[in-house]
């Protein structure tokens, strides 16, 4: 089931449109605000209905915020050490927003920008085909860019998220869905006791600013070992909190099911594949209960987890990273899919 309303104006008063998908028990709002996923229901072990990602009622605090709630992020998400990074050896500068780095492209992100929304039903599921234009130069980045983001809901518990873009000029095109998930319930407390399973076997070292030193590194014997299934609390503090790439160990053009979270107390369950290299798994460490959510919680530290499946953050400055860059002759096509369910 599809539905598309009003719901509200952007400070240039263009429409803000929240599009909702439903197929059985499962639902999810979209804004074109961002292309922002403002809340996922589904159901838990005895088949009650709860939203399990952290967001805005006001869709206008999505700017306000730097929390980037179930944002598309791009041009490229992530961090590039001091905003810089060169192409056939000519340097670009962007916009450093994040100390000397640039994070999620600055003001330019595609999170604050109002898509342009179709709506769509394919085999019974519902959909919503999102476009966007970002002109050449756009956050310092050459090319001009045309984008759609697709979402599609199907009724046995799948969001796919499917990316594309083409460029005038040869470029770097990173993207990824920014979603805080919280399987016990958007307001329930942290994600510490959800178990999660990587099927990562390295991850990437970072210096103090969470930008990568070029090493690709074993996480045997880490506490960034999660090729068993353990909770996220488990060994946080030995991390710092988890703000780190893991390397997808099986990365093909194909769907591959790299991660399986847990809830115990809720019984549910997410599964997630990506066609994309790695994901950068972020657990709310910046959290701080500043932030008012759906029906005025405030979303404490750790309150949700991220996977942003990508390219490897600072890639463009790594030549032993895979290659995020986009030529004029090519498509940048990638797919994420969610998978809820109940044990």
């Amino acid at each position: 089931m599809l539905s598309k309303q009003s719901f509200g104006f952007t400070p240039d008063k263009e429409e803000i449109l929240l599009v909702t998908l439903s197929n059985g028990p499962f639902s999810v709002e979209i804004l074109s605000l961002g292309g922002i996923i403002r809340s996922l229901k589904t159901p838990d072990r005895e088949g009650n209905i709860g939203d399990i990602v952290l967001g805005f009622d006001d869709p206008l605090e999505n700017l306000k915020s730097t929390t980037y709630f179930g944002q598309i992020v791009g041009r490229f998400a992530n961090r590039i050490a001091k905003g810089r990074y060169s192409i056939d050896g000519t340097e670009y500068q962007m916009e450093t927003n994040d100390g000397p780095n640039a994070l999620h492209n600055g003001k330019s992100n595609f999170g604050w920008r109002n898509w342009h929304v179709e709506t769509f039903e394919w085999s019974g599921s519902p959909g919503v085909v999102l476009s966007l234009f970002s002109p050449d130069g756009d956050g310092g980045m050459p090319g001009s860019l045309n984008i759609t983001v697709t979402y599609l809901l199907r009724s046995n518990g799948e969001l796919m998220i499917e990316y594309e873009a083409t460029t005038t000029k040869k470029t770097i095109v990173n993207m990824t869905n920014h979603s805080y998930f919280n399987l016990a319930g958007a307001a329930n407390g942290t994600i510490l006791d959800h178990e999660v399973k990587l099927e990562c076997d390295h991850y990437l070292e970072v210096d103090k600013s969470l930008i990568p030193t070029g090493k690709i590194l074993s996480v045997s014997g880490t506490p960034f070992d999660f090729t068993k299934a353990k909770p996220l609390g488990r060994d946080m503090l030995k991390a710092g909190g988890y703000d780190h790439c893991f390397v997808v160990s099986k990365h093909a053009t194909k769907l591959f099911e790299f991660a399986q979270v847990y809830e115990p107390v809720s019984g549910r369950t997410m599964k997630i594949s990506t066609t994309m290299p790695a994901v950068q798994m972020y657990t709310g460490n910046f959290l701080n209960g500043n932030d008012i959510g759906k029906g005025n919680v405030r979303y404490a530290k750790h309150a949700g987890v991220c996977f942003e499946t990508q390219f490897f953050p600072d890639s463009p400055n790594h030549p032993n990273f895979p290659s995020c860059v986009l030529e004029p002759s090519s498509v940048y096509k990638h797919t994420t899919v969610f998978a809820f369910g109940a044990k």
